[in-house]
């Protein structure tokens, strides 16, 4: 915890500033989503192990380098982890405010940021920073569908949950009409999220939604 803390004050810095949640609908603009986009949906992970040794690790490296994104965004992880997600939150606000949209680092960060707000319970900043990467560029990603139904039940914004299962459903039906393949194709995900999924699969079944 002492190497924690050490790390974090070396770390600390200014939040970047995040628009403010909006109801504007949020359903897939396109018809299918086919895109792997694995630069997005990648780990961040400046050092490798864990414990004290690699949060030690991580705050020398930003003592070093206090523009090291990577490194921030890393610790930020742990913290939101740790059960810190004030911490994490400063810390991931600082990697972002040290990226640019054309930055390598920046769909990653903004990917990882979104599912460490969602486990804290925080769906709505989730949905910012998942929402801020469709908004950055055209993209039809096969992460959307599934993603953005989850956090649209969690919302209770069903109705959108069940379109962006639908999008799911019309791009590989072979692998989303059935519950079945959930946790293989979501290898990532927690239990209590896959059985949510399952909850917007079931909806969907019971009233498909037409395209457009």
């Amino acid at each position: 915890m002492r190497s924690f803390v050490h790390a974090a004050v070396l770390a600390a810095g200014l939040v970047a500033a995040l628009p403010a949640a909006g109801q504007e609908r949020l359903v897939p603009r396109s018809e299918f989503f086919f895109e792997a986009d694995a630069g997005t949906t990648r780990p961040i992970t400046a050092e490798r192990g864990s414990g004290d040794a690699v949060i030690e690790r991580l705050g020398k490296t930003i003592a070093r380098s206090p523009r090291n994104a990577e490194a921030v965004a890393h610790l930020a992880h742990i913290a939101m982890e740790a059960g810190r997600p004030e911490l994490g939150r400063e810390l991931y606000g600082r990697a972002l405010g040290l990226v640019g949209s054309s930055h390598a680092l920046y769909r990653p960060l903004r990917w990882n940021y979104g599912w460490d707000l969602y486990r804290t319970g925080d769906a709505g900043g989730a949905l910012e920073q998942w929402q801020a990467l469709v908004a950055d560029r055209g993209v039809t990603a096969v992460w959307m569908p599934p993603t953005f139904a989850l956090v649209m039940w969690t919302l209770d914004r069903r109705e959108e949950a069940v379109q962006w299962y639908a999008a799911a459903v019309r791009s590989e039906p072979a692998l989303w009409t059935t519950t079945e393949r959930h946790a293989e194709l979501l290898p990532e995900w927690r239990p209590g999220e896959i059985a949510i999924l399952g909850e917007v699969q079931q909806a969907w079944q019971q009233d498909p939604p037409e395209w457009p």
